[in-house]
Parts: structure tokens; sequence; C-alpha cells
């Protein structure tokens, strides 16, 4: 860890802070264990070339059957941040359970509570039944109900022993990145469906806050994911360009929720393609929430596109330091992003950073993984954070991504986010250099 800096104390945070890593089912479980039924995610590996180094989820590193090594890496810290797979619940994505689903997460979140750690539980984490896709998924209004009888199906099995429920991680990518730009699954790339796509993703979670209310649940909330966004140049048609990305992938989901609205930027190309009636479900969508999850990872610079359709903007190159995803490394835009948030839009509502990381070439020599530019990066990215507290936001917790190496979705297993090596041959685990050092930072008390 030479050269590598010490992360901010833990004393610099509020006493109550919590410190965590997340994970997520399809990416570390193992589709094929448990009686789970099929994901769009196992349909889209299939298609040639959607998955770059052509694998799957089948077996990933095999946490359905190694949760108790993995849950002893993540006991030091103070919680764990795990989604239930939908398709390992409800194998046809409605009707009958799976009692070995269930069971699962039943034998998980007790394993959580034997080791102090607080169960963050997300209910999707993009492992769509295939058979729901298969009757157009998100595209399709029905698909809030479905998640609502998920959702209860779930919490009626853990809802008294989990710490708080995310209803979906990152919306944006379930919507935007599956229907739009084809990239996950299901793979269209049709804005109509997108658009459809973008607000059913908002209904399906206000469902799902409303059924769980009903029973009773509470510490409800969503996990977003933000980015900060730079144009090109001081050009009008860059501005716009930037302006419209920002309505469409940071602002359309937390204004909906906070305010009941969405950015008239965006609906100007989304708003002819939705269904009629579509502002009567604005008032469910917006009903409070608990808390607010925020991902970060990196900010993307925009120009104009002319003469390509609506929305009309491209990537502009990245000028700092990019990550092995080729992200770009920006730290003020985590502090920038918080602070704008708290400022117009939850205000002292608590916040936590669900997600925060990022993708290294590590490689183990000498049965030891260094990763010095990971340390730097979660420091940087803490640092922000602390920042943001000092700026007055109400932030309770910090969650880096990841902790096991994983399916890192159409980049296959070539991307590594975790503190945590995973050989995909022989599942051996090897704590990397960042590992140690977040443990010696945050490590609870004994």
């Amino acid at each position: 860890m030479t050269g590598a800096p010490a992360l901010p104390a833990r004393q610099e945070f509020p006493q109550d802070f919590v410190f965590g890593t997340a994970t997520s089912a399809y990416q570390i479980e193992g589709q094929r264990s448990g009686g789970a039924g099929a994901s769009h995610w196992d349909a889209f590996a299939q298609l040639p070339g959607a998955i770059s180094d052509g694998t799957s989820g089948d077996v990933a590193c095999d946490h359905y059957h190694r949760y108790e090594q993995d849950l002893d890496l993540a006991g030091p810290f103070d919680a764990y941040r795990f989604s239930i797979n939908w398709s390992r619940v409800l194998p046809e994505g409605r009707g009958r359970a799976n009692p070995e689903g269930l069971a699962f997460y039943d034998r998980l979140v007790d394993a959580m509570l034997a080791r102090g750690l607080k169960p963050f539980a997300t209910l999707y984490h993009w492992d769509l039944p295939q058979a729901l896709s298969q009757k157009g998924g998100w595209s399709r209004r029905d698909i809030a109900g479905w998640f609502g009888d998920f959702a209860e199906t779930v919490m009626r099995r853990l809802g008294d022993r989990v710490e708080s429920v995310a209803t979906i991680n990152e919306p944006m990518c379930v919507s935007w990145l599956g229907h739009f730009e084809g990239i996950h699954a299901p793979g269209q790339r049709d804005l109509a469906t997108a658009a459809r796509a973008h607000h059913n993703v908002l209904l399906a979670h206000a469902e799902a806050m409303t059924r769980l209310r009903g029973m009773g649940i509470d510490n409800l909330g969503i996990a977003l994911n933000f980015e900060a966004i730079a144009p090109a140049s001081g050009h009008k048609g860059d501005l716009r360009a930037a302006a419209v990305r920002d309505a469409i992938a940071n602002r359309w989901f937390i204004e909906a929720i906070c305010h009941g609205t969405y950015p008239r930027l965006a609906l100007e190309g989304l708003e002819p393609l939705l269904e009629p009636g579509w502002q009567d479900d604005l008032a469910q969508i917006s009903q409070p929430i608990d808390w607010l999850g925020v991902n970060y990872y990196t900010r993307n610079t925009i120009a104009a596109a002319p003469g390509k359709p609506w929305p009309g903007y491209g990537q502009a190159p990245a000028p700092l330091p990019r990550t092995d995803m080729g992200w770009e490394i920006y730290p003020r835009g985590l502090h920038d992003l918080l602070v704008r948030l708290a400022t117009e839009h939850v205000g002292s509502l608590p916040v936590v950073v669900t997600e925060n990381g990022m993708a290294n070439k590590d490689r183990p020599e000498g049965g030891q993984v260094h990763d010095p530019a990971r340390i730097a990066y979660m420091d940087q990215h803490l640092r922000a954070a602390l920042a943001a507290i000092g700026d007055g936001v109400n932030l309770k917790g910090f969650f880096c991504w990841s902790l096991l190496d994983n399916f890192e979705w159409s980049h296959g297993y070539e991307k590594r986010f975790g503190l945590v090596h995973v050989d995909y041959k022989t599942q051996l685990r090897t704590p990397k250099s960042s590992y140690q050092t977040y443990k010696a930072a945050y490590k609870k008390a004994q």
C-alpha cells in the first residue's frame, strides 16, 4: 500500500454514520442454483456480442453457496447492501413462490444479523424474470402490479428483520440503458419503449411503496444514479445538449418523487410517447420516501449532435483520468450533487451514498492484490462526502461498490469493482489492499 493515502478517520463523520459494502443478486449469486427462473439477463447473454466476454450470471461468484464466507468479509462493517432476485423468488415473475429462493434470503438475512450487519435490502437490481420480459416487461403498465406483488411476497418473509428497503436500484439504467441505448437487458433501442419504461419504473416504485406502507413497513427509499454533467463548450448547442441529458438522467426521477413533476426538457421528447393519463400517476409516485439512495461514479461531458434524432446529444472526451470502465474520475461531482439534491429537492431528508467505486485492472501477485488507485478514489470521494456534510447535507451512510469482483453486466467478468478479488475459476476470494484500508478505517466497534 506504499503511496496510497489513508482514508478520512471514522470520527470525522457523524457518530451514527453507517459504513458498508454493496452487492447485487444476479451479479454474485449464480442464477442456475436454488430453483431460480430465467432472468432477462440470461436471455440477453445469449444474444451474439451482448456480453463482451460471452459469459452470463449462471455461476458468477457462487454466492448462493458461499454466502457465509462472503458475509464474513462484509462483517467488519456496519451494514451490507444486497438485492433480492425477483426470478429466484418468483420463477415465472408471478404466481407461486419458490420455497428454496425465500429460504435462501431467510438464511442470508439471518447470517447478516448474526455478524452484527444491518441488512439494507434492495428489491430490484435489474433481474427481471424473463417470463415478464416476454410480456413486455417495463414497457407495460401492468408491471407496477407485478412488482407490487413481488414486494409483498418478499417483505412478508423478510420485513421484520431488514434495516431498510430500497424499491428499485438505478431506474435510469433500467429504462434508458435497457430500452433506448440497448446495452442492458432486454437490449432494445426504441425511444417509445424507453419513454414508457421511464414512467413505469417509477409507477412500480410507487406501487411497492404503497403496498409496503400498508403492511406497516417503514424506512423505505429508492436508489437513484446520478452523474455530474458538463457541456463540451460554452456554445448554445452544447449547453442545451447538457441540459437535456441532465433532465433525462438526473432530474426525471428525483423531480417526480419529490415534486410530482417531470422536467420540461425531457417531456419535449418523451411526452408524445407516454400513455394517455400518465399525469394521474404522479400523485402516487410523489408519495414521501424515508430516505434517498445516491449512486455516483463519474462525470460525462456532453456535446450537441446536430442532425441526430432527439435527444440530440453525444459524449465528448473526458479530460481527467479515467477508470477501467472509461469513466472520468471526478470526486467534486459527488459533493456538488449531494448539495444540489439537498438544496433543490430533498431538504433535510436522510441521504445515503448507496454506491460508489471504481473498476481497476487488479491482478494477484504473490497472493496479494495491491490497488492503490482504488484507495485514492475512495479517499477522494469520502472526502467529498465529508465536505457535503459540512455544507449541511443530511448524509447518513456510505456503501462501497462492491464487496466482490462480479459479473459486470454487458462487460461480463472483465471489469473488477470489488474490494475483494475473485478468481472465477477457483472462486478463491483475496481481499485487496483497498479492503484492508477500508476495514482499518471503518470497522465497527466490537
